[in-house]
């Protein structure tokens, strides 16, 4: 049986070009979520182009910046300190689609669950997550991200 893939990355880019971009934007993701969950705020903000727009439907408006973003993770990173719980974040089912001006498209499923003091960690939010990357030197950076939320939409 053959498969034919239809409007795919594979159809643009070499085999081992996407790989490369595929395995760059997973590890991009690794370690920002890392940073995330280490409440490295300052560290995470800069994963996120200067102008950078965040999207989440849990926030009255888009927050711009990473000022903007940077204390919008200190208030939670604060919140969770004072709770004694632990947050983290898993992201997986990536979909990486890289564009013709050099960006990448990417979609994700994110998991953010929360290890209490006492008992077993708990699922709070499944979430789609959808950037858009840029580079930044060697480096990528977010330029957009929309998260939607499952118990939201």
């Amino acid at each position: 049986m053959t498969v034919e893939l239809v409007g795919t990355a594979e159809r643009t880019l070499p085999g081992r070009e996407f790989a490369a971009l595929y395995t760059q934007a997973q590890r991009f993701y690794a370690h920002q979520m890392r940073l995330l969950d280490a409440h490295d705020t300052e560290s995470w903000a800069e994963t996120f182009a200067e102008d950078a727009l965040l999207q989440l439907l849990s926030l009255p408006g888009p927050v711009q910046a990473r000022a903007g973003l940077d204390g919008y993770v200190r208030a939670g990173a604060a919140r969770q300190r004072r709770a004694g719980s632990r947050l983290h974040h898993w992201v997986g089912m990536l979909d990486v689609q890289p564009q013709a001006d050099g960006s990448l498209h990417t979609r994700c499923s994110a998991l953010v669950y929360v290890t209490p003091s006492q008992g077993g960690p708990k699922v709070l939010y499944v979430c789609v997550m959808e950037d858009v990357l840029v580079r930044f030197g060697d480096e990528w950076r977010i330029a957009h991200r929309r998260v939607t939320r499952d118990d939201l939409a």
